[in-house]
């Protein structure tokens, strides 16, 4: 192929700069022009399917590094599995409803949600996130992800959405959709509720206080002492006005504990000392003992409304901190309302959807909640009932959007019901390969733990509940008539239809109440959770896709994701296909700068991945993936970029090296058969396939780290301090055809050729640059790198013994190196090639450096090399690594050939070329 005019490269010589940022685009749009992305599918068409499912970003932004990290790795999959043999297709998929879209285009567009007309809006919406799409498609394009660009997946497309309503009504079906009144995570300023995965957790400052319920009945158990209180302990005073109970474990002993102040208190034996260091008490007598189920029934009297908290009980009571003695509001708590239902208590919730209290709150209606709390302090001081109060800096939940601290309140909203299938989906996680291990017992325990899915949002942009309510009778109504009437018009007119037509429009002509028979309808005005569009996503795509297949052989993400995709994935799979749509999981840790901080904008430690690409190019991007293990958090920094910039200046010069002398070599008519190959010509070969061994099983285990550090080292240590080293005289000096050049050459072209294979994942752009420049055998793909098989080693080249052999040579070699410039450091010498070096050694040493004492120089790339026996001269310096070797490095005898450089006593000896040494004159 010829290419170098798009590419505006020439012909000839690879470029010795690599000016990524100027050259990638070119390579790229060879690439697009050229329709890379389908060839790679032909050229293993027919072949296993390796399907790796694209979690989707959410539209609403320019992608950041953590994207970057988890494109590029996903790129690097499935470029290996196709030059592996598979049909590796990857379709890219965005996010493109919910709270991250809506509240960005509410902020950039200044729209008023609550002013604007529902379909209007959600236009606005749309709008807003496809051309977030664009961006971020030209962004992830940029970094050299293959991928079908023209045909993604999008969560607003009519068909996904259509499918997503199947989903639900299937769960629905089988009884897993409910709607009840249960706490949930809410937000105040974005006035929804919120899933487990929506949270963020962060350090907020808070009082923390002890407040005293009067005990008016004591069940005849504390002996006539009229002035006790049960002690609890809160970090949310708002909250004390849906007090409700209060609540003790069963097991743990409590004490009727009198102190100096005369007040007798009811606390857990266990944490006496603890109240009374925060509160300032003094002295105290413990009056009496109780286990906690023998106070249960008590009552006690709430602290500022007239109205009874009694004792209950629950085990999920700790020692852990506080009183031991716990305050319960079912309408604010997961815990409160389970203990609550056992107990028949009220659920109240005081608060509304922005974040105010109601009336139910007495004196402390139309107060911010924040505001309440301090008001209820205050209320508690005045009457006596606050017994200590501080302020402490504790992890709290925030919002994941306007990162605001959130509150749980109980409202009526759509749940999945976990426990339906709670131990399927723990045996589907079972079955689930995960990388790294921890990542089974990690889902498995959010699954073991996690509560019903909160799956309804108040909220405008997303895909809607598909419920219809019956005006006569008040019931909700889903079944497979329903379900099919608003997924056929989904697919035909999108989600918008829902709020933009009546509720008979929607409905199947002459539908009746299946409940009533009633023939008037109103629909539900929440959507679903976001995570619920993206969780449905292997039945939206994998399932609709002729080129895909369900379910996916891999997930891939940030370890952020076990709450999210990960999780909303598996329940929506499980729930309805009764298995995981994935048989693996891969998990990459999160991007973070040089010193291992979280990047923020505050600390300015951000670093932009476009700015990455435009001053050093993606491929140094790219390599900055594999240059650690990322399944633990990644570093990134100015300086770690430098490093890495070069990494890749000796990985491209190793190939500059290898392609500069092969500019004459015809692989089909030039190479040498094996067993005429010299011998350190064998050696290299057999490294190379130990390379190809080890970076292979690399690839094969997403160790990524493994192939960077394997391929560097060859690259470096291998062949540019030894290898290509030596070879640089048979190259250079003898007949372009000799049998000893040839080879050199083939060997090198091997190398190079296996080499561009194995980087072709990593640097995309730069080894498609080398496949253009290199000589190719009849056998290869000339097309791109990209279409190329990958290398296989050939386990024959693998020989123990010439590996111990040169091994112990290289061990001389490095012991000859030190010598060499401690001669030079004493100006004994200048270059290597003005030396004469003198080996001194007995036994087993002698007798196998005598063995190879003929090329001995050529290896030490020294004019002269002897190996002797007996004493070596005193200015010898002996060998650190080798009992009994001594090196005598002196000038070398004889004069210098002009052509090679080697000092011999041959020079002159042919009178045509009497400048040059015998050997170069049979070359020339």
């Amino acid at each position: 192929m010829d290419y170098s005019k798009t590419l505006n490269l020439p012909k000839t010589d690879f470029p010795m700069k690599a000016n990524l940022s100027q050259r990638e685009p070119a390579i790229l749009k060879w690439w697009e022009d050229n329709d890379l992305y389908r060839k790679s599918l032909e050229v293993n068409d027919q072949k296993p399917l390796f399907i790796l499912h694209d979690g989707p970003p959410y539209a609403n932004g320019d992608i950041h590094l953590g994207h970057a990290l988890n494109k590029i790795l996903k790129d690097i999959i499935v470029k290996f599995k196709s030059m592996r043999g598979y049909k590796a297709p990857y379709v890219p998929g965005w996010d493109t409803h919910g709270l991250p879209i809506e509240s960005q285009a509410i902020k950039k567009l200044g729209v008023n949600r609550y002013e604007t007309d529902p379909v209007e809006f959600r236009r606005m919406c749309r709008d807003f996130a496809l051309k977030y799409v664009d961006i971020q498609k030209d962004e992830f394009k940029r970094l050299g992800i293959r991928g079908d660009w023209d045909n993604p997946y999008l969560t607003l497309k009519p068909e996904f959405e259509a499918k997503q309503i199947e989903v639900f009504g299937e769960m629905a079906k089988k009884g897993y959709i409910y709607k009840g009144l249960k706490p949930v995570y809410w937000c105040t300023d974005c006035e929804t509720a919120l899933a487990e995965a929506e949270i963020e957790y962060a350090d907020h400052a808070t009082e923390s206080l002890y407040v005293k319920f009067p005990v008016v009945d004591d069940k005849g158990l504390f002996d006539g002492v009229d002035n006790a209180y049960l002690v609890i302990w809160t970090t949310t005073a708002w909250t004390l006005p849906a007090n409700m109970a209060v609540c003790l474990n069963p097991d743990i002993e409590y004490g009727l504990v009198r102190f100096d102040n005369g007040e007798v208190y009811v606390l857990a034996v266990a944490l006496i000392d603890s109240v009374a260091a925060d509160a300032g008490l003094g002295h105290y007598d413990i009056l009496k003992r109780f286990k906690g189920k023998q106070l249960e029934g008590i009552k006690a009297k709430h602290p500022f409304f007239d109205r009874f908290s009694p004792v209950i009980l629950g085990e999920y009571v700790t020692l852990e901190q506080g009183t031991g003695c716990v305050h319960i509001a079912p309408g604010h708590g997961q815990e409160d309302f389970e203990v609550g239902r056992k107990y028949g208590l009220e659920v109240l919730n005081p608060v509304d959807d922005k974040g105010y209290m109601t009336q139910k709150a007495g004196k402390f209606a139309g107060m911010f909640y924040e505001d309440a709390g301090r008001a209820i302090i205050e209320e508690l001081n005045a009457n006596k009932m606050l017994l200590a109060v501080k302020t402490v800096q504790h992890s709290y939940p925030h919002c994941w959007r306007c990162k605001n601290p959130v509150i749980f309140r109980a409202t009526e909203q759509w749940f999945a019901s976990i426990d339906g299938f709670r131990q399927q989906a723990l045996d589907a996680v079972a079955s689930v390969k995960w990388t790294p291990a921890w990542g089974q017992e990690r889902m498995s325990g959010m699954i073991r733990e996690r509560y019903d899915w909160c799956i309804s949002r108040q909220r405008l942009w997303g895909v809607p509940i598909p419920i219809f309510y019956c005006k006569d009778c008040g019931e909700a109504i889903i079944n497979d008539e329903t379900v099919a009437a608003v997924s056929d018009l989904f697919r035909q007119k999108g989600s918008d239809a829902w709020f933009a037509m009546d509720e008979a429009d929607i409905l199947p002509e002459g539908f009746v109440c299946p409940h009533c028979g009633g023939r008037s309808f109103t629909k539900e005005k929440d959507i679903m959770d976001v995570w619920f569009d993206s969780g449905s996503s292997h039945a939206a795509v994998l399932e609709t896709r002729d080129d895909l297949h369900w379910p996916a052989n891999m997930y891939l993400e940030g370890y952020d994701q076990f709450r999210g995709w990960f999780q909303s994935s598996l329940l929506t799979s499980v729930a309805t296909r009764g298995r995981a749509p994935y048989d693996e999981v891969l998990t990459h840790g999160m991007v973070v700068d040089g010193e291992g901080r979280k990047m923020s904008k505050s600390l300015g430690n951000g670093v932009d991945p476009q700015d990455v690409v435009q001053e050093y190019g993606a491929d140094i991007l790219r390599l900055w993936v594999t240059s650690a293990d990322y399944k633990n958090d990644m570093r990134i920094s100015k300086s770690i970029l430098k490093q890495l910039s070069e990494v890749y200046r000796k990985i491209r010069n190793t190939a500059r090296f290898l392609m500069g002398n092969l500019y004459d070599f015809n692989p089909d008519t030039d190479a040498m058969p094996y067993d005429e190959l010299k011998e350190i010509d064998r050696w290299a070969l057999m490294r190379l396939h130990q390379l190809i061994q080890e970076v292979t099983e690399a690839y094969d285990n997403y160790e990524y780290h493994v192939v960077h550090h394997a391929i560097y080292g060859f690259c470096v240590v291998d062949m540019s301090n030894f290898y290509l080293d030596v070879l640089k005289d048979r190259l250079y000096t003898y007949r372009a055809d000799s049998k000893e050049r040839r080879s050199a050459q083939t060997v090198l072209y091997a190398i190079l050729d296996a080499m561009v294979r194995m980087l072709a994942p990593v640097l995309s752009f730069t080894a498609e640059e080398i496949w253009r420049y290199m000589p190719h055998s009849a056998g290869n793909d000339t097309r791109s790198v990209h279409l190329a098989s990958w290398p296989v080693a050939d386990g024959s080249y693998i020989d123990s013994a010439l590996m111990e052999k040169w091994d112990k040579l290289i061990e001389v070699r490095d012991e000859v190196l030190k010598a060499l410039e401690t001669a030079r450091s004493q100006k004994l010498i200048g270059q290597s090639l003005e030396a004469g070096v003198d080996i001194y050694a007995g036994g087993q040493w002698y007798d196998f450096l005598k063995s190879e004492e003929s090329h001995l120089s050529e290896i030490f790339i020294t004019s002269q090399a002897a190996v002797k026996n007996g004493s070596a001269p005193e200015e010898a310096v002996s060998a650190e690594t080798i009992d009994g070797l001594r090196i005598h490095v002196h000038k070398a005898s004889g004069q210098k050939c002009e052509r090679c450089w080697v000092y011999s006593d041959t020079i002159g000896s042919d009178p045509e070329h009497p400048t040059i040494c015998e050997r170069c004159s049979d070359n020339v």
